[in-house]
């Protein structure tokens, strides 16, 4: 038999003790210039709050941090470029590396971007870092918006950080249009000649416009310059202080989040700033960081040497504009050629109507748009969980119809091209793409809307009858059946979280409103009838109550093994 092991008397017993942490290295070699901050300024108190700020974890979320490090790369390969880069446009007779343009007369700008090309080392791995890192800081911004579009991220609270969105866009598509025309080759000035006609294109002051632009007739002497002061200087502190103000803001109304257990207007569920989210950040910096470099180095963007210094005169086959500008390009090219001849002015309406046109409404279109739900809507609460784009269809059609005509438009914008490599007429191409601007926006539309309304049926079904099993019986019958699962309280709880907003029937003079008001407000409900008409109810919570009793019958006389799955499926059926 085993003997009792041996107990040590209590007088003698030695408290247990948690031995003290150790900092690291690199926290050791932190923490001296830490807390001679912290004595003077107090920095362990400020910085307490946010580094306990909590952050839901999402894969979407993370294009906007691809936005952010992306505008940091910029800045720090701008630096470097701007060493090198001189903004001159005073003609000088190139020498450098570049045998294929030696002795041929250019500008200083021109031959300082072939100086960083072939001279300066690394000079072209940072040039073609710093134009990729704008590709894709635009890419993610609108990215970005789309995201916050289509899970209704702009609603209340957050209609001012929306407009700063906006703004963030505009200013990084004029930003990256003035770096691009910074080197003055052959393709850069063909865009410069662009902005030249739609400058001249705006009624009446087009041309005192175009003469305060470019310090005389185009190409004149000073807008390398002018842009270079543009480039470095104005857009980018005016984007830094909208991101400032842009994360400030995230922080202030609390990170929205998707639905799901737990997850309500009240709290934010996921992890702190410090540690866990921090070095997250750091890490997904250090891709960014990898994949633009990678991106510098093996794919080549802007080869200036091949189009050669710029000459008012000539004009590259085949020029296209960064694809962020592709959408203006392409509405010039399938505008028709409408003009007025009125005394001795000329309104140039087919350049007016799809360059300035265009760009405002693009813009004033998206800046606008949340003023518009929150009006058709009527909802003055503040929502901090996002939608399911399912869940609101007309929303997401409407933004589907946005980014068919953006594509077509960019297509138009490349005819040439398309009509090169597919062999096709270049006029025949431009005709197609005239009628389908307006009737692709249309069909993506209504396909779209009629695609989630179909997603939202399919989720009433799982969450009324279940999940299918994947397992098949067959009746005494003959008649084939799928079992199905209940689903599980999270995904109920996800499928349910919506709200349903109701299609309002028209007002009458009984519901109270003035003559005035009452106009105003059947505009209103016409709105809610069109946005909402469609949508389909959630299921309430008699229907849920009586679905979840129905599967724990099914489960139990399964179970009991005294009726076929199928024909309680029919018992169920003849009950109701």
């Amino acid at each position: 038999m085993a003997q009792p092991a041996a107990t040590v008397p209590d007088e003698t017993a030695v408290q247990a003790q948690t031995p003290k942490k150790e900092l690291g290295p690199v926290f050791k070699l932190a923490s001296g210039p830490t807390k001679w901050l912290d004595d003077r300024i107090g920095v362990a108190g400020l910085s307490r709050p946010f580094l306990r700020k909590v952050f839901p974890d999402h894969w979407s979320f993370l294009l906007g941090e691809i936005a952010l490090y992306s505008f940091i790369v910029l800045i720090l390969s701008g630096i470097f470029l701007t060493i090198w880069f001189k903004p001159s446009m005073a003609e000088i007779e190139y020498e450098g590396t570049y045998e294929l343009l030696r002795g041929i007369q250019m500008s200083e700008a021109y031959a300082s971007t072939l100086n960083l090309s072939f001279d300066i080392r690394g000079g072209l791995l940072l040039r073609q870092m710093h134009h990729w890192a704008a590709a894709v800081f635009v890419a993610a911004m609108l990215t970005h918006s789309l995201r916050i579009f289509f899970t209704g991220a702009f609603r209340k609270p957050r209609e001012i950080n929306w407009l700063i969105g906006v703004a963030m866009l505009t200013l990084g598509i004029i930003n990256g249009f003035t770096g691009y025309s910074l080197p003055d080759d052959l393709l850069s000035g063909t865009g410069l000649r662009f902005v030249d006609g739609l400058i001249r294109a705006i009624p009446v002051i087009g041309t005192w416009a175009e003469f305060f632009t470019f310090a005389g007739e185009f190409p004149g002497e000073l807008i390398v310059p002018r842009l270079y002061m543009v480039h470095i200087l104005l857009v980018p502190a005016l984007l830094l202080g909208l991101i400032a103000a842009h994360l400030a803001l995230v922080v202030y109304h609390k990170h929205s989040q998707f639905a799901g257990p737990g997850r309500t207007a009240g709290n934010v569920v996921g992890y702190p700033v410090f540690p866990v989210y921090a070095a997250k950040a750091g890490g997904f910096f250090l891709i960014v960081f990898g994949v633009l470099t990678l991106m510098g180095a093996t794919m080549q963007i802007n080869p200036v040497w091949v189009f050669g210094p710029y000459n008012p005169a000539e004009v590259t086959a085949g020029s296209q504009p960064d694809w962020y500008m592709g959408f203006v390009e392409g509405g010039i090219r399938l505008m028709p050629n409408w003009e007025w001849h009125i005394g001795s002015t000329t309104w140039s309406w087919n350049v007016a109507i799809p360059g300035l046109g265009l760009m405002g409404l693009f813009f004033g279109l998206m800046a606008i748009y949340p003023f518009v739900e929150a009006w058709v809507t009527g909802d003055k609460r503040e929502h901090h969980v996002l939608d399911r784009p399912r869940n609101a269809p007309t929303r997401t059609a409407f933004g589907v119809a946005a980014i068919t005509g953006y594509s077509l438009l960019m297509i138009g914008g490349g005819n040439d091209l398309v009509a090169t490599i597919f062999d096709v007429s270049l006029n025949a191409v431009t005709q197609v793409l005239r009628v389908a601007v307006f009737v692709g926006p249309v069909i993506a539309f209504l396909v779209t809307k009629r695609i989630c309304i179909g997603l939202q049926r399919s989720d009433r079904d799982r969450m009324l009858h279940g999940a299918e099993s994947g397992i098949i019986d067959r009746a005494p019958s003959g008649k084939y059946a799928e079992r199905h699962r209940p689903i599980s309280e999270g995904e109920a709880y996800t499928l349910t979280q919506h709200e349903d907003i109701p299609a309002l029937m028209p007002a009458t003079e009984t519901d109270g409103f003035s003559e005035k008001e009452i106009k105003r407000e059947q505009r209103r409900r016409q709105a809610t009838r069109f946005y909402f008409i469609d949508t389909l109810r959630r299921p309430t919570r008699a229907e849920i109550e009586e679905a979840a009793d129905h599967h724990m019958h099914a489960m139990a006389i399964e179970g009991d093994g005294e009726h076929h799955p199928i024909e309680i499926e029919e018992e169920h059926h003849l009950a109701k």
